[in-house]
């Protein structure tokens, strides 16, 4: 009797299910059919309207391609930005586990541009390496900033990033005693957060620091500079990945912590100004420059992504005429190569000098006009690796900054989502879910050794070259491979250029 009912409800069930199958079966038809026509009718798309229905694939493929091109087609050494070897090393030193490789090198030394370093006969022995010594920005500020970390963390805004990404970073940057610039977005209470050394960014559109009319708001910036930890503020004039553009923040980031840290709407897209209302030329930058120190007795620089270094000189001009003191205590050179969060291609790809021309291009210009040790000169763009960080030292750099690197730390997979606020690992995404996935204390751990272990490396090298710390590294410690196939030495490429004599504070 009980294998009977049994048995009863195994029919009802089986013809539950085969109903419902066909129920699909006919929804699908239907669907199917639907999209025919539709297709088979539309105007817009001449793939769908000849081949209804089997055209959507080809979308459905290049969408897909998109994530599973860097697992199942790319090799080590193809992907851009940053290809799959990069990535791994930054992984690597992040998490604090063994960086060696075995049997050789898939890194093709032969290629054109790759840069190596030239390893002395007899290098120091071990004992006598030595820590980094603290380089003076602003000698003429009334808070002079002495700093030794050579590698820090570039301009990244709160918005742009998420709370626990900007948490961890002031964590990690805390504890490996390096900087954290705030990026344009204004100062959040998640910069302040760890305690680290905080440069802070002025950008066109004066976020966190503005008057309604978009002017500076003295008050507002002395507020801000009276938190101990901010130590530089710095001017953004342009950045490598949109030069000639402001900054942009899809509406979808913008929360109302956002909107009220930075001074605008609720949910609308935020566009920054392309350059700074009050700075149209030389005479200008050098004002505002004046004012904010005056005003705030911090060091004061700026950023900028260089098309020449003509109106750098122009710059030094204009300090030799006004006085040593007069001159910006820093310059933030950012290459085309510099990422973002969103940027038109056609600004990313093709406006600017890339970092391998700009960098030595700004540093000659100084040397020429006799302002090299006056200015301090930090650069960022793709110096996400020891030898990237080394070279930009060798060819004469103070500082170096990263961003994406330390977004590699936190844990990006290089999705490229970080204009869609989609971002999977929770880091350029106001999405709380997606936030979720980033645990403040395990990141900031590896904010810590990312930036520790390349530091470290970084010292490998200059210990090889034979110099004790690595800004004893020049350019003749630095060969680039040309198009030949042979290396040629920074210093030939590059030759250190003579000062200009000069005399009553003008040009001879």
């Amino acid at each position: 009797m009980e294998s009977t009912g049994f048995a009863h409800w195994l029919v009802v069930m089986v013809e539950l299910v085969a109903a419902f199958a066909l129920l699909l079966l006919a929804l699908a038809v239907v669907v199917l059919l639907v999209t025919w026509v539709v297709d088979r009718n539309q105007t817009g798309n001449a793939v769908l309207r000849n081949f209804p229905i089997i055209g959507h694939f080809r979308y459905w493929f290049l969408h897909l391609g998109e994530f599973f091109r860097q697992y199942l087609y790319s090799s080590d050494r193809e992907e851009m930005p940053f290809n799959r070897a990069q990535r791994t090393w930054v992984y690597r030193a992040a998490k604090n586990v063994d960086n060696t490789n075995a049997f050789g090198s898939s890194r093709d030394l032969r290629a054109e541009g790759v840069p190596f370093f030239v390893n002395a006969p007899f290098p120091d022995l071990g004992v006598d390496h030595v820590e980094p010594v603290p380089v003076t920005v602003g000698p003429y500020a009334r808070e002079p900033y002495s700093h030794a970390a050579f590698f820090n963390i570039s301009a990244m805004s709160f918005g742009a990033l998420s709370a626990p990404a900007v948490r961890a970073l002031s964590r990690g940057a805390a504890k490996a005693g390096i900087w954290m610039d705030t990026g344009e977005g204004g100062l959040a209470p998640y910069h302040l957060e760890g305690g680290c050394d905080i440069i802070f960014e002025i950008g066109t559109a004066k976020y966190g620091v503005r008057t309604p009319e978009g002017k500076l708001d003295d008050d507002k910036l002395l507020a801000i500079c009276a938190h101990p930890q901010v130590k530089m503020v710095s001017i953004k004039l342009g950045q490598g990945a949109k030069p000639g553009m402001g900054g942009l923040l899809p509406g979808a980031k913008v929360t109302a912590e956002i909107a009220a840290i930075r001074g605008i709407p609720v949910g609308e897209d935020s566009q920054s100004p392309n350059r700074h209302l009050d700075i149209g030329n030389v005479s200008q930058l050098m004002d505002s420059i004046g004012h904010i120190r005056e005003l705030t007795g911090k060091p004061v620089g700026f950023k900028a992504v260089l098309g020449g270094v003509e109106w750098i000189g122009e710059l030094c001009d204009e300090v030799h005429k006004r006085g040593i003191e007069s001159a910006p205590d820093f310059i933030i050179v950012d290459g085309s190569e510099g990422g973002t969060g969103a940027a038109p291609q056609t600004l990313m790809e093709g406006v600017g000098l890339p970092l391998h021309e700009a960098l030595p291009a700004l540093l000659d210009m100084l040397i020429v006009k006799g302002l090299r040790e006056r200015i301090k000169v930090v650069c960022s763009g793709k110096c996400i690796t020891a030898y990237d960080v080394a070279w930009a030292l060798s060819i004469g750099a103070d500082f170096v900054n990263s961003a994406r690197g330390f977004m590699l730390a936190l844990g990006c997979i290089q999705s490229l989502q970080c204009n869609r606020n989609t971002c999977p690992t929770g880091i350029t995404t106001q999405n709380p879910k997606l936030q979720r996935g980033l645990v403040v204390s395990d990141k900031s751990e590896r904010v810590f050794h990312y930036a520790k272990n390349v530091m470290h490396e970084v010292g490998i090298i200059a210990h090889s070259c034979g110099v004790s710390e690595p800004r004893q590294l020049n350019r003749g410690h630095c060969r680039v491979v040309g198009d030949d196939g042979l290396s040629i030495p920074l210093e030939k490429l590059f030759p250190y250029p003579q000062a200009a004599r000069r005399q009553a504070g003008v040009d001879a």
